[in-house]
């Protein structure tokens, strides 16, 4: 099982959300990947068997530019068999609250198969834990039942 986890991260927000479920997908016995999107190599996207995408979101409810291409790749790319999930951090001041991760989960939808979103308000809290618990279970799940089809 190969699981890449591509986030981005301006204020250490996005960034410690990725740790944190990388943590607990790794305790399911997962071999779970963390890669900044610099990092990430696009190329080898349909390589992996679940892409989970972690984002801040900028100006009025956009993707970040540096997450455009990662966005791009997975509508030009044979993607359809990767399980996917998204997740960000945002402040729910802002009228389009986590739009970044809602364009995300409805283009991950479409190209495919999406298993679970998570927004987090600004940086993750204790009571954040559950929902980060419950984000995992949910992705491990559908990772299962691809496995035993």
């Amino acid at each position: 099982m190969k699981l890449a986890i591509v986030y981005t991260s301006i204020t250490g927000n996005t960034k410690e959300l990725a740790t944190i479920l990388g943590g607990l997908i790794k305790g399911y016995g997962i071999d779970a990947q963390l890669f900044t999107i610099e990092e990430f190599p696009l190329w080898q996207l349909s390589q992996f068997d679940a892409v989970v995408i972690g984002t801040y979101t900028w100006g009025n409810g956009e993707i970040p530019e540096e997450m455009l291409p990662l966005f791009r790749a997975f509508e030009n790319q044979d993607t359809h068999s990767i399980i996917t999930s998204v997740f960000g951090t945002g402040d729910q001041f802002y009228p389009h609250y986590c739009g970044a991760v809602d364009k995300f989960r409805d283009m991950l939808y479409v190209q495919s198969e999406l298993a679970v979103t998570l927004k987090v308000e600004l940086t993750p809290q204790l009571q954040d834990l559950k929902r980060c618990r419950k984000f995992a279970e949910l992705l491990l799940q559908r990772l299962q039942q691809t496995v035993h089809v």
